[in-house]
C-alpha cells in the first residue's frame, strides 16, 4: 500500500456537480490548507491516507458521506469528512451529522475563520502510518536469494534503487529494507513522486518557512526532515521533474538543506531508497532524468522480479491475502493452485490481490475453487491447454462450453468468451466482468442491499451500476 506523507494539511475536495470556486480555493490556501480536487471515489480513496480531511458535497441525501465513510474504514483510516450543504437543506444537514460528518458547513461560506477553525482543530498528522513488515512472502528461490542480498545491503549506508514492473513490491523491499537496518526504529516516510502535482512536491520534500509564500502561516517540516534518523522512500522516482532532479542532488551529495524561504542550514541524516518502473538509461539518454542522480541513487541497484518469473511467491502469496482479509483458514483446490500458477499475471502481485478478493465475494465456505477464480486477462479465461494437461484424468481434456468451470462460462451472467469471441474493445471486457461479479453475488445472497454491502458499495451504487449494465443491453432480468 503507498504511503505518502504532506507537509501540509491536504483537504481533498470531492464535488460531483460543481468544482470549487476560487474564492474558496484562496480561503484555503490562506488558511494553511493544500486543496486537491478529486473525481471519483477511486481517486479518493488512492489519497485519502495522506489527507487532514475529506471536504463533499451533498445535494439530495447522505449516501455519498455513506460511500466515502465505507470507503475509509475499507481502507483502514480515520480520515475525518466535512460535508458541505446548501442553506436550505436544514434535514440534510441533520442527516450528515448523524451518520458522521466532523461538521456541516454551508456550501456558499467562502470565510477564512471557518476554514481555519478546522484547520486548528485538525492537526496536519500523515493518516496511513507505515506499518511493520510482518509476513513477508519470499518463498521462491529467486525471491530468497533477493531477502538475504537485501538484509546484507540494509547494513550499510548505501543509497539503493529497487528497479521492477508495477505491483512487484517495490515498497514491500523498502520497508525490509528499512526495518533490517540500524534505522529501524526511525521513521520510515514515503512519497510517490508520480502522484503529486509538481507544484507541491518541492514544498512536501524540503519544507518552507513562515511567510515563504502566500499562506505559509507557519514552518513546516519536509519529508526529508520527518525522516530524520529513518528512512525516506522516493517510489517513482523517474516521475520528479527535471528542475526538482537537480535540487534533490544537491541535497543528497551535501546531507543538508535549506526549506523554502528559509535562511538556515538544516544538516540530515536520512537513508534514501529510490524505486522505478523505468529504464532510467533509456530516461537519461532521452534527456528526462539526470545521470548524475542516477549515479547517487543507484549505489546498490535491486531488481525485483515480475510475479510470473517467481511461481514459488504465487500460492503462499494468494493465501497471505485471503487470512489478511479474513483471519480465518482458508483452503485453495488443487486445481485452483494450478490455474493461479499458469496465469502469466501481468499486473503482478496487485493483480492476484484483486483475484483473491474476487474470489473471497464468490466463496461461501472458505474453500476457494476454479468457480471462484476470475482473472483480469479474459483472453485466457477460457482453459489454457497447459492447465488442463495439469487437471486430473477425470476431467475432459478437450472442454466444451458445457464442461468447463463456471469461471469460465458464463450461461447466466454474460457471452461466453473464446479465442474467436474476445470482447470488443478494453470497456467492453471491463463491463462483462464487473457484472459478473455483480451478478454472482446478487444470486448468493438474500438482498441487494446485502449485496451491496458485500460488494463494498452503497445499494445507490450498486443500483446506478446495473442501471448502467442495462443501457449496455446486458440483461438483468435475474436481479431484478
Amino acid at each position: 500500500m503507498k504511503s505518502q506523507t504532506f507537509c501540509a494539511p491536504l483537504a481533498l475536495w470531492l464535488d460531483p456537480e460543481t468544482a470549487a470556486s476560487p474564492e474558496q480555493t484562496q480561503a484555503l490556501q490562506i488558511c494553511g490548507w493544500a486543496s486537491m480536487p478529486v473525481n471519483t471515489l477511486e481517486d479518493l480513496v488512492a489519497h485519502a491516507g495522506d489527507a487532514a480531511m475529506v471536504v463533499l458535497h451533498l445535494s439530495h441525501d447522505v449516501s455519498l458521506l455513506k460511500a466515502v465513510q465505507q470507503l475509509l474504514h475499507d481502507a483502514g483510516l480515520s480520515t475525518p469528512v466535512v460535508c458541505r450543504v446548501d442553506r436550505d437543506a436544514l434535514d440534510l444537514a441533520v442527516d450528515a451529522t448523524k451518520c458522521g460528518a466532523l461538521t456541516v458547513l454551508a456550501s456558499d461560506d467562502v470565510r477564512c475563520s471557518t476554514w481555519q477553525g478546522l484547520h486548528d482543530k485538525l492537526k496536519p498528522v500523515p493518516q496511513r502510518s507505515a506499518p511493520q513488515v510482518r509476513n513477508v512472502v519470499f518463498v521462491d528461490p529467486a525471491s530468497q536469494h533477493l531477502l538475504a542480498l537485501a538484509k546484507k545491503v540494509a547494513q550499510a549506508e548505501v543509497t539503493a534503487l529497487l528497479v521492477g514492473p508495477t505491483g512487484a513490491g517495490k515498497e514491500v523491499m523498502a520497508r525490509v529494507l528499512h526495518e533490517a537496518s540500524p534505522r529501524a526504529r526511525g521513521p520510515f516516510v514515503a512519497l510517490n513522486c508520480a502522484a503529486m502535482p509538481e507544484n507541491l512536491i518541492e514544498d512536501m520534500l524540503f519544507g518552507h518557512d513562515k511567510g515563504a509564500f502566500t499562506g505559509a502561516h507557519r514552518d513546516q517540516k519536509g519529508l526529508f526532515e520527518q525522516a530524520q534518523g529513518g528512512t525516506l522512500f522516493l517510489d517513482e522516482i523517474g516521475e520528479m521533474p527535471m528542475h526538482l532532479q537537480s535540487k534533490l542532488l544537491r541535497v543528497l551529495q551535501e546531507r543538508q538543506l535549506t526549506r523554502l524561504g528559509g535562511q538556515s542550514t538544516i544538516h540530515l541524516n536520512v537513508r534514501i531508497v529510490a524505486a522505478t518502473n523505468k529504464d532510467l538509461k533509456l530516461a537519461i539518454a532521452e534527456r528526462e532524468f539526470r545521470e548524475d542522480l542516477y549515479y547517487r541513487i543507484a549505489t546498490f541497484r535491486m531488481r525485483l522480479l515480475p510475479l510470473c518469473e517467481r511461481p514459488g511467491d504465487i500460492i503462499p502469496l494468494a493465501v497471505q491475502c485471503l487470512t489478511q482479509q479474513d483471519h480465518q483458514a482458508w483452503r485453495l483446490h488443487p486445481q485452483a493452485q494450478a490455474m493461479l500458477l499458469q496465469y502469466p499475471w501481468p499486473g503482478n502481485v496487485r493483480e492476484l490481490e484483486n483475484v483473491m478478493r474476487r474470489a473471497m465475494v464468490l466463496c461461501t465456505d472458505h474453500h476457494v475453487t476454479p468457480d471462484h477464480l476470475m482473472f483480469d486477462d479474459w483472453l485466457t479465461c477460457t482453459a489454457p491447454a497447459a492447465l488442463i494437461q495439469t487437471m486430473p484424468v477425470s476431467a475432459p481434456l478437450n472442454m466444451d462450453h458445457h464442461d468447463a468451470p463456471a469461471a469460465w462460462k458464463t450461461d447466466n451472467l454474460a457471452p461466453v468468451l473464446t479465442d474467436k469471441d474476445p470482447p470488443a474493445d478494453l470497456q467492453s471486457a471491463v463491463r462483462m466482468n464487473e457484472r459478473q461479479v455483480i451478478m454472482a453475488t446478487l444470486a448468493s445472497t438474500p438482498s441487494k442491499t446485502e449485496a451491496a454491502k458485500r460488494l463494498g458499495i452503497s445499494p445507490r451504487t450498486l443500483r446506478y451500476k446495473m442501471a448502467q449494465l442495462r443501457e449496455h443491453g446486458l440483461s438483468m432480468a435475474s436481479a431484478c
